[in-house]
């Protein structure tokens, strides 16, 4: 397992901080909610213009207030008007308040636009959140091949085929994404889950420990590399 070694070795000074699952794949700390301060931020500069107003929803959406979001997209919109970046800033915000049918017809109608690739990624994000890595593998490749510099896509995508049973199919999407952007947490994540549906355990507990990931986020990594190695139990039968 020389790669993984040199894997960790390149990542290890890295700090696993946390990602927000509704963001994409993988584990990692949860950032607070601050979704109190959604009355403040829209007190705090009145917007007098689209691009002041939408920079201030994207805040409340940075600060994991979704619901306020909707409402500012509600207003912006009837100010404004809908674009392709108010419509991915509303498939979002539907899907992180759990609302799915609304969040893929949102997705779909970037289809065609500069944001096509956020579209598929996004769909891929909601088969994975119903359970379809399949699916969800599907529709992550396709935001790949639109998007094929994006390291979360990458991660997104490498962790749905694991969790679909394809860890070997895993592989390129992983290294490309922890080349990409070694310093994000959530592609460290996938990728320690990526040694364990491997094998190779001791790179995988010198990774998360070089990356000092918390009990909850070790705990995580390994329930996905159970649930990766039943997967992948079950493609095994099933090509028999």
């Amino acid at each position: 397992m020389a790669t993984f070694a040199v894997c960790v070795s390149l990542c290890g000074s890295v700090c696993l901080s946390g990602c927000a699952a509704r963001n994409g794949y993988g584990v990692g700390d949860a950032a607070a909610n601050q979704s109190a301060e959604a009355q403040a931020l829209a007190q705090k500069d009145k917007p007098d213009s689209a691009a002041v107003y939408l920079a201030l929803i994207e805040q409340m959406q940075q600060k994991d207030m979704y619901f306020a979001s909707l409402a500012h997209l509600d207003q912006y919109e009837r100010q404004y008007g809908a674009s392709p970046k108010t419509t991915l800033m509303r498939a979002d915000a539907l899907r992180a308040t759990h609302q799915m049918a609304a969040s893929a017809e949102a997705y779909q109608a970037l289809f065609g636009t500069p944001y096509a690739p956020q579209g598929y990624r996004g769909l891929g994000l909601i088969a994975g959140e119903r359970g379809d890595f399949a699916r969800a593998a599907q529709y992550l490749a396709q935001a790949a091949d639109t998007n094929p510099t994006d390291a979360q896509t990458l991660s997104d995508l490498a962790y749905a085929r694991m969790r679909a049973g394809d860890v070997a199919a895993a592989r390129v999407p992983i290294m490309k994404a922890v080349e990409l952007d070694p310093k994000s947490p959530k592609v460290m994540g996938n990728l320690a889950l990526f040694l364990l549906a491997n094998g190779d355990a001791r790179n995988a507990n010198g990774l998360m420990t070089a990356q000092s990931m918390s009990r909850d986020v070790r705990d995580a990594v390994n329930k996905d590399a159970q649930a990766v190695a039943a997967a992948a139990h079950r493609q095994n039968r099933s090509t028999q």
